[in-house]
C-alpha cells in the first residue's frame, strides 16, 4: 500500500514538473524567433515592430498584426486599418471605416473624430484635406474661402471652404452628393475636429498622393481617400552599427523592462552589434530574440532538474499542481 502511494506521488510530481517545464520551453522557443518583418504584404522595418522588444521603444504597441495578417494602427480614438507604410518618405496611410465614402452618398452614418496621441512621434500630415458634409451654418462659417478671406482676413482660418476643389470634384465619385452641402476645413487640433462633427453630419479625409518621379508637375499629386500619418525615424549610432551588414546585420530592438537598446542577432542579443562580439543570451523577461541552441540547452537543463527533483520526492503528503497564468498587457 505504501509503495503504491509513493509510486503514485512520484508520477504526479513528474507530471507537475513537466507542466512547469513545457511553458518554460515554449517561452524560449518564442524568444528564438527574430522579429517579424511583414504583416500581410506590408513590410515592418525599423522604427516599427509588431513583436514586443523589436524596433524603437518610442513606437511600442503602436502597430498590431492580427491573426489574419491585417495591420492596424492604435490611437486614442481606436484601431485603424493600415493600407501602406512608406519608409523613404516616412508616413503611414490608414483608413477609417466610419468616415464617409462614395457608397454612402447622401446617407451619413455616425462617425467619430480621428485623433493621435500627441506624446508619440506621430503627426497628422499637412497633405490631408478634410471634407465636412451638411454643416449647420448657424455654428459653422461655410463660405467660399477666397472671397471670405479677402473680406475677413482675421477669420479666414476659421472658415469651411464651400468652394473647395475637392468638394466640386469628389475623388472617384464626383456626383455622389445630390442634396447635401460640402466644405473643406483643416482642424488644427482634435478638439476642433470634435466641434466640427458636433455641427456637421459627417466628414471624410483625403490625402494628396504623390505620383511619378517629379513633384514639379501640377499633375504629380492625385487625391485619394485616407489619412496620412507622418512619423519620425529615431536614428542612433547604436542602431546604425547594429544594422551594418559588415557588422553582422542585426535587428534594432530594446529591453522590454528598461527600454535600453539591444541589437538582436541570430545567436542572441548584445548591446552593440553582432559580428565580432561574444553573444550571450539577454536574460531579462520579455525580450524577443534568442537561439534554437538555447532551446536545446534549456531542454537539457529542464530535464536534468526534473530527474533531480524526482529523486528528492518522498511520500509524505499528496502533491498538488499549481496553475500558472500569463497576464496580457492591454494598451
Amino acid at each position: 500500500m505504501d509503495s503504491h502511494i509513493f509510486t503514485s506521488n512520484k508520477i504526479t510530481s513528474f507530471l507537475c514538473l513537466c507542466s512547469l517545464i513545457i511553458p518554460f520551453l515554449s517561452l524560449i522557443e518564442a524568444q528564438a524567433s527574430l522579429c517579424r518583418t511583414t504583416c500581410g504584404d506590408i513590410p515592418i522595418n525599423y522604427p516599427f515592430g509588431i513583436d514586443d522588444g523589436c524596433g524603437s521603444p518610442y513606437y511600442r504597441h503602436m502597430l498590431v498584426c492580427s491573426d489574419l495578417g491585417k495591420l492596424q494602427l492604435r490611437t486614442p480614438s481606436g484601431r485603424y486599418p493600415v493600407r501602406s507604410i512608406s519608409y523613404s518618405d516616412p508616413h503611414i496611410l490608414v483608413t477609417d471605416p466610419l468616415m464617409w465614402n462614395c457608397q454612402d452618398g447622401d446617407n451619413f452614418r455616425p462617425t467619430r473624430p480621428f485623433s493621435l496621441d500627441t506624446s508619440t512621434p506621430f503627426t497628422l500630415s499637412s497633405q490631408n484635406d478634410y471634407l465636412f458634409f451638411n454643416c449647420s451654418e448657424d455654428y459653422v462659417i461655410v463660405e467660399p474661402k477666397p472671397i471670405f478671406c479677402e473680406r475677413f482676413p482675421d477669420r479666414c482660418d476659421s472658415s469651411c471652404d464651400s468652394a473647395s476643389y475637392l468638394c466640386r470634384h469628389l475623388p472617384e465619385c464626383a456626383s455622389a452628393l445630390s442634396a447635401s452641402s460640402c466644405c473643406s476645413y483643416y482642424p488644427k487640433a482634435t478638439e476642433s475636429l470634435r466641434l466640427m462633427l458636433r455641427y456637421c453630419a459627417s466628414y471624410t479625409s483625403v490625402y494628396w498622393k504623390s505620383v511619378g518621379s517629379t513633384t514639379d508637375s501640377p499633375y504629380s499629386q492625385v487625391p485619394e481617400y485616407g489619412i496620412r500619418v507622418d512619423f519620425d525615424v529615431p536614428v542612433t549610432t547604436h542602431c546604425l552599427q547594429c544594422q551594418d551588414p559588415s557588422k553582422g546585420a542585426g535587428t534594432c530592438g530594446f529591453d522590454t523592462q528598461t527600454h535600453n537598446f539591444l541589437c538582436l542577432c541570430k545567436e542572441g542579443n548584445v548591446t552593440s552589434y553582432c559580428k565580432g562580439h561574444d553573444i550571450s543570451r539577454h536574460k531579462r523577461a520579455g525580450v524577443i530574440a534568442g537561439t534554437v541552441a538555447g532551446v536545446s540547452a534549456a531542454g537539457v537543463i529542464g530535464i536534468g532538474l526534473g530527474v533531480w527533483a524526482l529523486k528528492k520526492v518522498r511520500a509524505k503528503a499528496p502533491v498538488t499542481c499549481g496553475v500558472q497564468s500569463n497576464e496580457n498587457r492591454i494598451f
